[in-house]
């Protein structure tokens, strides 16, 4: 059996007074997983949705 990988959910999330905030988008397509930053989109690795960015949110 292969090793299960260390999920560092931790760093998803931000801590402050008012509570817990996600730092990453959750994918609209399936809940519960989170769009991975590249320098030209977000895209999720599960179900393959992709956002581009636009040249003036840079």
């Amino acid at each position: 059996m292969p090793k299960e990988k260390n999920q560092e959910v931790w760093k998803y999330y931000s801590v402050d007074k008012s509570g817990i905030k996600r730092t990453k988008k959750e994918c609209p397509r399936c809940k519960g997983s989170f769009l991975a930053e590249h320098k030209d989109r977000s895209s999720c690795g599960h179900c393959g949705y992709t956002e581009f960015k636009t040249k003036g949110s840079r």
